[in-house]
């Protein structure tokens, strides 16, 4: 009996040990993090009360904060601890780093949705994913994606020219068109049914609603509470929509490729590089380590990247030209002098329209499609502004208010291509801009939403002239998982009168 005591005593000693030392951490790490300045907390809650007011106006009191802190800032709650980072010094170290590659717990939100994809995972599953995923989006790939880019332009055109003359909201159309490019190029699906695209991008838009809430609901943190709330149902049933939607795009791609290769179609070949979702099939088939759990997850990711994130960015290019007419009739001219009136583009011509790619660029300065990310510290570290993080803390990057920062981009508000130049990118810091993220976890479709934004510029200014309705500086966001505006992204449409040369 004594000895079961001992045992007994032995263990209670061990967990006080382990709480001790657990407490003095967190106590620890508090004080560190005491540190960096940041708005007023209240006792025991810390900043949780910021996160619990109107939804609405986050964003915009987010950007107040980024202007009154810069260039680190802090905020504390019971649970978490969240440096935001502004300065391009210290997004270096988080971003160029191997060490934080795991995104912080905010994504776990995702979950339910996205799974462990390549936006949400970490670790070797992370690695082996991008691994496989990285030849989809080779060059050569993307040559021949070019033809589908061109037909859906076409498509969108002919869309827009049922509206000419009209103030219209250029979201919806250009949304469609995005939608469609991802599912013909990525995963090989010739069409979507109208009914099952309203449904996904209606549940897309809803899915960004529930996480937003969730996140500024401390509560809801705990899944036991969580999984209870009428909340976690409107989730369910929004998830249920967009799983079936890319389990029917699976399906249905899967069917063709076993009749393809029934057939001994080339396209099946060994050597070929293969688009996406028959490069997840063939890695399945082969033997890696994935599943169609895991091929969903992709799907899932790349159907929602693939479309929102660049609809968001033609969008505010086409609001950019309606607001300046001498950067539309720039681009008009290098259009028509590199590719023509009437040609269709190929590759090299749309590589050569270089003042078109610095107003792209310029335009995801002011509006990047992902405004903010966010790392998990894996390790302390001390940033170039002199403050140690300690490991745990959670680590957001605004890249909304790095892109608008008056050092590094003087009249930031200022519309300027040439900031792009070869010389005077060289004079910036690499890290100061980044709307595709940066070092190892950048974004895997960069160059594919580059193609993408300049083939459709093609296709509308050529066919069409764009007059300002609201002022691009007038826009106001709301939260979300994209850049997206509180209201619509109007534009007048009107037919071209004359070749601008």
């Amino acid at each position: 009996m004594l000895s079961v005591y001992l045992v007994l005593l032995s263990l209670g000693v061990i967990v006080l040990v382990k709480v001790v030392r657990s407490f003095s951490k967190y106590q620890r790490n508090k004080n560190v993090l005491k540190r960096i300045p940041g708005p007023p907390e209240r006792v025991i809650i810390g900043h949780m009360g910021i996160f619990m007011q109107d939804t609405d106006s986050m964003f915009t009191r987010m950007r107040n904060f980024s202007k009154q802190y810069y260039p680190i800032y802090r905020f504390s709650t019971l649970y978490v601890d969240i440096v935001n980072f502004l300065k391009p010094e210290d997004i270096e170290l988080v971003l160029s780093s191997t060490k934080h590659l795991s995104k912080s717990k905010i994504y776990t939100f995702l979950y339910n949705w996205l799974g462990t994809g390549l936006l949400t995972s970490t670790g070797t599953k992370w690695h082996n994913r991008r691994k496989i995923l990285t030849p989809a989006f080779h060059f050569s790939i993307l040559q021949q994606f070019l033809h589908i880019f061109n037909d859906e332009t076409g498509k969108l055109v002919e869309k827009l020219e049922q509206e000419c003359g009209k103030t219209i909201d250029v979201v919806p159309p250009v949304t469609h068109f995005t939608l469609q490019s991802i599912a013909e190029t990525a995963m090989g699906i010739s069409s979507i049914d109208e009914r099952h695209q309203k449904e996904y991008k209606k549940a897309i838009y809803e899915i960004g609603h529930i996480f937003l809430r969730r996140l500024t609901k401390p509560w809801y943190r705990i899944n036991a509470i969580y999984s209870m709330s009428k909340l976690a149902e409107e989730e369910n049933a929004t998830v249920k929509i967009l799983h079936d939607f890319s389990t029917n795009i699976i399906a249905e791609r899967e069917k063709e490729r076993t009749t393809n290769v029934s057939q001994n179609m080339a396209f099946y070949s060994k050597k070929k590089r293969l688009a996406m979702l028959d490069l997840l099939l063939s890695a399945k088939n082969d033997g890696a380590d994935i599943d169609y759990e895991g091929i969903r997850e992709e799907v899932d990711t790349f159907m929602f990247e693939g479309h929102d994130t660049t609809s968001m960015a033609i969008s505010f290019m086409l609001l950019v030209l309606a607001n300046l007419q001498d950067i539309q009739t720039k681009i008009l001219s290098e259009i028509l002098n590199v590719v023509g009136p009437t040609k269709i583009p190929t590759y090299e011509d749309l590589q050569n329209l270089k003042y078109t790619e610095r107003c792209i660029k310029e335009t995801l300065r002011l509006f990047p499609s992902v405004p903010f990310i966010s790392r998990y510290a894996s390790e302390e570290f001390t940033t170039k502004t002199g403050y140690t993080i300690p490991e745990g803390t959670v680590l957001h990057i605004h890249i909304f208010d790095l892109h608008r920062n008056a050092e590094i981009y003087p009249e930031p508000l200022k519309f300027d291509p040439d900031r792009f130049l070869p010389e005077q990118v060289a004079e910036r810091h690499p890290f100061a801009y980044i709307p595709f993220s940066a070092g190892p976890r950048n974004c895997i479709g960069q160059r594919f939403a580059l193609l993408e934004l300049k083939t459709v510029l093609c296709g509308i200014l050529r066919r069409f002239a764009l007059e300002k309705v609201d002022d691009m500086h007038d826009i106001e966001f709301r939260p979300d998982l994209v850049l997206r505006p509180k209201e619509d992204v109007k534009v007048k449409i009107l037919p071209r009168q004359q070749t601008v040369q």
